[in-house]
C-alpha cells in the first residue's frame, strides 16, 4: 500500500493544504483523499507537482508500506 508524506512535508515548509491546493489547481477535497490513501490511481502530473511545490524527491513524497 501506498501512503503520502504530503502533511509532514507541507508542515516541513511551513505551508497549507488549502496554498497547495491553489498552486495545483485542485480541490481541497481531492487533496485530502490522495492523503487519506482513498484514490486508486493518481496522474504523473500531480507527482510531478507535488514534488515540485514540496521541494521534495518522490522518495520523500511516497511511502510503501508492506500488509500483511
Amino acid at each position: 500500500m501506498l501512503s503520502f508524506n504530503i502533511e509532514k512535508l507541507l508542515k516541513k515548509n511551513g505551508k497549507s493544504k488549502y496554498w497547495l491546493c491553489q498552486q495545483m489547481n485542485i480541490t481541497t477535497r481531492n487533496l485530502n483523499r490522495i492523503i487519506r490513501g482513498e484514490t486508486t490511481s493518481i496522474s504523473f502530473k500531480y507527482l510531478e507537482d507535488l514534488c515540485k511545490y514540496l521541494e521534495c524527491s518522490i522518495s520523500e513524497l511516497i511511502n510503501i508500506e508492506n500488509q500483511k
